[in-house]
């Protein structure tokens, strides 16, 4: 939509794409999306940039907009003073990292929404989060940071100036990891490992205290540990992940963190026992709790893991998928309005009662907690529902037998989910991130395989056919697939995290096809990682791609970036990494192995002091000392049905599970064309089903039933 266009009660962002940007169209701030024009617009007026960064589902950022950028007379200072910005964080995380860094050195602490102050050339002088619309409970109010930040920049420029160089070399500090040490190893993924079991909270599960995240990559390296048993130098640290992956497992599933309606978790949770949650619900959340359940299930076929697992993808399917063309959405909102605060989600004791049986609520109310007095401070009555005992008590405190009492928590469940269905549903934000479709497509592919259900694993290869369709060019990779508006956007180019998590994801698909064309998008979208983003002098990769010849990034964009950290997705250099060691597995490229391990060096002196953070970098190097395990299961019948489910169990970070047809053997990856078509009884024996163990030492000889399997994989691992 060109300026032409708008309305007179429209600003700059009726030509945005974005759904947090439109949101703000009929605000009377003259807002511009972030580019050029804005900073042009900055530099020949000279003032000062605000930028306001936020995204669609943050409660906070959808309450400073109505109390503050709403308003007419703080709109009107605004615009008198400065230029304003504004900024979708899913859209732009490149902008949104690089700020968060800036405030955080200024403030201390970041988060959504994010208020910075900006030189023209887009450089932070100061910044906050949330501020009020008037001087309140110790902070400042907008207005008055408003006008002390405009005097400033007129008045003391010198002073701005000095801070916001100040500010940029905090960034480029924070951003900049000098960590470098050779031969990582077993002893720093064990450090790893004790740093998530120190933290486990043995009472409620979790690690740390409130608030709390899930830390799904602490889980799965857990659950990792816990898989090898006795394999490990200390035998009682896999009793121990064992008992924290499960523990923490089971009392989130248990909390009100996890929609027990609906299926699907949300985003964490404000109190240390999962009990009331920010109420808003991420494709990557769930795409990473799904494979924790899964892989749990895996490894210790705990049947409610199984059932979490399933929950999550019904809530997938329902609510965050394209089920005509394929494709995962980004989020669902925490609340309808910002007159509501989960009242969506919670239930007062008459809400539930009104729509169940006396029965029914008898059975429902004690298994859901759901009281006189509830969790929710905006409103006491509103419970959120969690499990605070077993349903064997319950249906022995109400004298019942346990089919009955299962059989009216059902009818339960059903009828409240079907009221609640009647209420003003919370936005889906239907955008489609490459990156994030990455993760819940190798989310679907793992979980349809272990669970059997072959609709997931088909929906997931139709999703990542879409991705590869319309976001996959020869000009490389970019963040959006689709716009949740049905409007068309500027093109954003993909980040690292884009590449690394759709490449991981081509593979699994190869993995769960043998189809050679997924293998080859893996292998080229990983060619183009390591061109557009490897750091072939420092090692690792950084997050965006080198500005091309004559190109000039703006503001904070100019300082590179290499991420280590999970926040909350798993970092970009763990995940290209492991990409890379994937694929060498599969074709011997030395160079890719070289440049695994050359990213990993580069943070191994300093990721220990990441700890949780820094669990998909664990993942990664136990991938790498452990070498590749991979299970060729050959053919089409029950008997190779039974060979793929004996050879998942258990979950292990470095094992792939490999599902071929015999005509696939003339069209294999390098190192398995070498190998695999060449062992005695795969070409000329019968037409039986066979499990083949290949490590990076070669491959053992085929076997044909479970138990030999077994035994080949317990020397493997």
């Amino acid at each position: 939509m060109s300026e032409g266009h708008k309305t007179p009660s429209e600003n700059a962002l009726a030509n945005a794409a974005s759904a947090y940007l439109r949101s703000a169209i009929h605000q009377p701030v003259n807002w511009h999306e972030w580019g050029e024009e804005a900073f042009a617009r900055a530099r020949a007026e000279d003032k000062p940039v605000l930028l306001d960064i936020g995204a669609v589902w943050c409660h906070w950022c959808h309450v400073m907009d109505r109390e503050s950028y709403e308003n007419p007379e703080t709109a009107k200072l605004i615009n008198e003073h400065f230029v304003a910005v504004k900024v979708d964080r899913d859209e732009r995380p490149d902008v949104d990292t690089r700020y968060q860094a800036a405030v955080s050195a200024i403030s201390g602490q970041g988060g959504w929404p994010l208020t910075a102050f900006l030189t023209p050339d887009g450089k932070p002088f100061f910044g906050g989060t949330y501020f009020p619309p008037e001087d309140r409970h110790g902070r400042p109010g907008l207005p008055r940071v408003l006008l002390t930040m405009a005097e400033a920049f007129q008045k003391k420029r010198g002073e701005v100036d000095d801070s916001a160089v100040s500010v940029m070399a905090a960034i480029e500090h924070s951003e900049s990891f000098m960590g470098r040490a050779g031969n990582p190893g077993p002893e720093l993924v064990a450090k790893l490992i004790d740093s998530a079991l120190k933290q486990f909270d043995a009472r409620s599960g979790g690690f740390g205290s409130q608030p709390k995240f899930p830390h799904s990559g602490a889980i799965d390296l857990l659950l990792d540990v816990a898989s090898r048993g006795s394999s490990l130098a200390a035998p009682e640290t896999a009793d121990q992940a064992k008992t924290a992956a499960l523990v923490t497992l089971e009392k989130m599933s248990r909390g009100g963190i996890y929609d027990h309606l609906a299926g699907g978790f949300h985003r964490y949770s404000v109190d240390d026992r999962w009990v009331v949650p920010h109420f808003e619900k991420m494709a990557y959340d769930n795409s990473e709790l799904l494979k924790n359940y899964a892989h749990a299930f895996q490894s210790f076929g705990e049947p409610e893991c199984a059932r979490v697992a399933k929950e999550i993808i019904r809530w997938m399917d329902e609510w965050l998928s394209d089920r005509e063309h394929g494709g995962f959405y980004s989020s669902q909102d925490a609340d309808f309005s910002l007159d509501d605060d989960g009242d969506y989600f919670t239930w007062t004791r008459e809400e539930a009662a009104a729509v169940l049986t006396p029965e029914e609520f008898a059975m429902a109310g004690a298994f859901y907690d759901i009281g006189e007095i509830g969790d929710m401070h905006h409103n006491p009555a509103k419970n959120v529902l969690h499990v605070r005992t077993t349903f064997e008590n319950i249906a022995r405190a109400n004298g019942i037998g346990f089919d009955v009492a299962r059989d009216l928590l059902a009818s339960a469940k059903t009828k409240m989910y079907a009221a609640r269905q009647k209420r003003p549903i919370p936005y889906i934000d239907k955008t489609m991130y490459v990156g994030w479709n990455g993760m819940c497509i190798s989310a679907y592919l793992e979980g349809g395989r272990i669970l059997d259900l072959p609709e997931v694993r088909d929906f997931a290869l139709k999703s990542l056919d879409r991705v590869l369709a319309s976001a996959w060019d020869d000009t490389g990779l970019a963040h959006v697939v689709a716009y949740g508006e049905g409007v068309g956007g500027q093109r954003v180019a993909g980040s690292l995290e884009d590449y690394a998590f759709l490449g991981n994801a081509a593979l699994d698909a190869w993995e769960a096809t043998g189809e050679m064309r997924y293998y080859d998008a893996a292998q080229n979208i990983a060619e183009a990682l390591v061109t557009r983003f490897y750091d072939n002098v420092g090692g690792g990769f950084f997050d965006t791609e080198m500005a091309a010849a004559g190109q000039q990034k703006l503001g904070a964009l100019t300082v590179r970036r290499k991420p280590l950290q999970d926040s909350p997705t798993p970092a970009g250099n763990s995940i290209a990494a492991t990409l890379l060691l994937r694929l060498a597995a599969l074709n011997d490229r030395d160079d890719y192995t070289a440049k695994a391990l050359e990213t990993l060096e580069t943070f191994a002196g300093i990721v220990e002091h990441f700890g949780l953070f820094a669990a998909s970098y664990g993942l990664a190097l136990q991938r790498m000392v452990k070498g590749p395990a991979q299970i060729i299961i050959l053919g089409e019948d029950a008997q190779a049905r039974q060979l793929e489910t004996a050879a998942r169990s258990p979950y292990a970070a470095n094992k792939s599970v490999i599902r071929l047809r015999r005509e696939q053997l003339s069209s294999l990856p390098p190192s398995l064309a070498e190998t695999l078509p060449h062992l005695p009884g795969i070409k000329d024996g019968s037409l039986e089903s066979i499990a083949v163990v290949c490590t990076g030492r070669g491959c053992l000889p085929p076997v044909k039933t479970v138990e030999e399997l077994m035994e080949s994989l317990t020397r493997t691992l």
